[in-house]
């Protein structure tokens, strides 16, 4: 017989072995459900997979957490941007000090935030009028509360605060409520605040640069041309400057369609307008354009998306970005536009609006390089328009006297 085919030997004593005791019975299924929560780094993402797997939770969970978020998020936005209970349109604080009141004395100092379009005016008329000497300056950040903060990087150079509503607090006078916001003009020999309006700061620094004679012949608000330029920011103001926000801070559909509707509505016409004339009031730079600016320059990076202003971009507008170039290439201007720290300041400080947090790529149009490209926009100077045989002003004196 073949060897293979012969019984096997009996097992030694050294084969006998007691056999293992039984495992506890475990059903195969919920072994390989709980798995992953073992497994992932990311216990809700994994508690998820066990109760409900791939599939979407149950509608009942996703209209509760629905209601909720949409409960928090109302009462979120209505600190952050009180709106009309009836209609959920965006209204804006008041300023708490919105005008220069007497002489401030001679020690001024100014508090900005880079991502604030109303505190880049008053930064902005500091770099053109060559007020930097005269004028210290100390910038804000976001906090991770949402209010303007102070870093060492970036530190309160007068007294060292850690926020600024502790700086407005110190005030002599004391008593200070409401929102520190940015910009602020403050008296550091009177310890008091002196102006927090951004269009009166601005006005209050040209005066400031003429008794100086540091303007350096720059006039951004001459007296011949003073009527024109508070039209013009009557008009720009609600329907751009507050505009862009509103749109943003819509807390209904119906006052985001009014709002949306008004501020393309309003750039339409000064894209007509500046097809003509160089800037707002003809060939002079004025507030008009300052102001202008500060929200052109953050349309494309941070309105379109973010605040939902999608009809069209600025880099739509041919002339509307040319000028914008026009004035974004005059010295010191660039220095004044960060737009890493606006994009910072509205989509990781505005939570509301972006709870992630995720910064999103600078759009091309916004780059420095785009920025520097030619705007060619000497050719409609006056001068120029008289060489070529054309008018003058009337086309500026006609659109302006229409923007009331």
């Amino acid at each position: 017989m073949p060897m293979w085919s012969q019984p096997p030997p009996p097992p030694s004593s050294l084969q006998l072995r007691r056999p293992p005791p039984p495992l506890p019975h475990r059903p195969r299924r919920l072994r390989s459900r709980l798995s992953p929560i073992a497994a992932s780094q990311d216990p809700l993402t994994a508690l998820s997979r066990l109760l409900w797997g791939r599939a979407l939770p149950p509608s009942q969970l996703v209209l509760a957490v629905r209601h909720g978020w949409t409960a928090a998020w109302g009462l979120l936005m209505r600190q952050l941007a009180p709106s009309d209970p009836a209609t959920g349109a965006f209204t804006r604080t008041p300023s708490r000090f919105p005008a220069v009141v007497g002489t401030p004395s001679a020690r001024l100092h100014l508090y900005v935030g880079l991502p604030c379009p109303w505190a880049h005016r008053a930064l902005l008329v500091r770099a053109l009028l060559g007020l930097e000497r005269r004028l210290p300056l100390s910038v804000a950040v976001p906090g991770d509360d949402g209010a303007w903060s102070f870093t060492p990087d970036s530190p309160d150079a007068l007294y060292g605060k850690r926020k600024l509503r502790e700086v407005y607090a110190s005030a002599r006078r004391g008593g200070f409520e409401g929102r520190a916001s940015v910009p602020l003009l403050w008296d550091a020999e009177r310890r008091e605040v002196v102006c927090n309006e951004s269009i009166e700061i601005a006005k209050f620094l040209c005066d400031l640069a003429a008794a100086d004679g540091s303007a350096g012949g720059l006039d951004l608000w001459p007296p011949e041309l003073r009527q024109d330029i508070d039209r013009w920011y009557s008009f720009i103001y609600p329907s751009v400057n507050n505009g862009v926000y509103r749109c943003g801070f819509a807390q209904s559909q119906e006052a985001y369609d009014d709002a949306a509707g008004e501020l393309f509505a309003a750039l339409d016409r000064l894209e007509d307008h500046l097809s003509g004339s160089r800037y707002l009031c003809g060939d002079t730079l004025t507030l008009a354009d300052v102001c202008l600016f500060t929200t052109l320059v953050r349309f494309d990076l941070v309105y379109h998306s973010l605040f939902r202003c999608t009809r069209r971009k600025l880099v739509e507008y041919a002339s509307l970005h040319a000028y914008t170039r026009d004035i974004y290439q005059m010295p010191g201007v660039a220095g004044t536009c960060d737009m890493a720290a606006i994009a910072d300041g509205y989509f990781g400080a505005l939570f509301p609006l972006n709870p992630g947090g995720i910064l999103p790529l600078v759009p091309a149009s916004c780059s420095p390089e785009a920025l520097l490209e030619p705007h060619g926009r000497e050719a409609l100077s006056s001068s120029a328009a008289a060489d070529a045989g054309g008018g003058g002003n009337g086309r500026q004196l006609e659109a302006t006297s229409a923007s009331n």
